[in-house]
């Protein structure tokens, strides 16, 4: 199993430590995602994981909140028109059996499907957007969404957003308790998955 502990013990911390040399080679539309991203910095504010009945699609909980997940969700909405609400409701109608089946569901809920990490793992797994993780460092790209289990059983998921100035070591765009933030990962995790989700017109 890889550990971030793992990781860093043997020097090869991959997802933390991302190349230099490839820093500001990404497409354009990964500029695009990052801004929508930031821009959530100061207005998500705190971290809710309630249940909440949506609009749909589109559907949204109050911006100064959230989860993991709503980071994605609206960065990819608000760069793109991307509604992985929408996407991940129609993929379960469809292929409900494919799906996690850890909440005692007996069909897709389009309030908080998409608001679980397992789902999006899926997700996108499903339409082959999975990369290897962690990989070679030089494959690591700003705009990658990594997954992983915090103390190896809490879901997580983040946007790479590439490496700080000084200390060279890696950021992340997430909300892991205290709202949107732009990061390195301190809590030790377990089992990332690497994701790279371009635009339909990227």
């Amino acid at each position: 199993m890889i550990t971030r502990r793992t990781l860093l013990a043997t020097g090869l911390a991959l997802p933390l430590l991302p190349s230099v040399g490839f820093a500001g080679t990404e497409p354009d539309w990964t500029a695009s995602l990052l801004r929508a991203a930031r821009a959530q910095i100061g207005v998500t504010t705190g971290y809710d994981p309630a249940y909440v009945t949506l609009d749909y699609p589109g559907g949204d909980i109050p911006r100064k909140t959230g989860v993991c997940t709503d980071v994605i969700i609206r960065a990819y909405r608000d760069a793109f028109e991307v509604d992985l609400q929408a996407l991940i409701h129609a993929d379960m109608k469809a292929n409900f059996a494919s799906y996690p089946n850890s909440w005692g569901l007996t069909r897709a809920d389009r309030n908080i499907d998409h608001r679980r990490v397992p789902n999006l793992e899926r997700y996108f797994t499903r339409n082959g957007l999975k990369r290897e993780a962690p990989g070679r460092r030089e494959d690591w790209q700003a705009g990658d969404l990594v997954t992983m289990r915090l103390g190896g059983r809490l879901p997580h998921i983040a946007i790479f957003s590439g490496h700080h100035p000084v200390t060279d070591r890696a950021l992340y765009i997430h909300n892991i308790g205290g709202g949107t933030r732009e990061e390195e990962i301190r809590t030790d995790y377990d089992s990332p998955m690497r994701f790279r989700f371009p635009p339909p017109d990227a």
